[in-house]
């Protein structure tokens, strides 16, 4: 069991990381891809798109709190 434990502590923390918000958006990209993809419309923008906002809102969030 404690290796189950360790196994899943590693993942969350590549995952999510320092901001959960993050996670949480690019989550968020990767669903919305997935369901204008299925509809049959180009979702190949969406990845790009998230991460050109998500990354400076994190940076921002960074430098403030310091």
């Amino acid at each position: 069991m404690k290796r189950i434990r360790s196994f899943l502590a590693f993942w969350y923390d590549f995952v999510v990381g320092d901001d959960w918000r993050v996670a949480a958006g690019v989550a968020a990209a990767l669903a919305v891809t997935w369901l204008v993809t299925r509809s049959g419309g180009a979702g190949w923008w969406i990845l790009p798109v998230a991460v050109a906002l998500l990354l400076p809102l994190s940076l921002w969030r960074a430098i403030r709190s310091r």
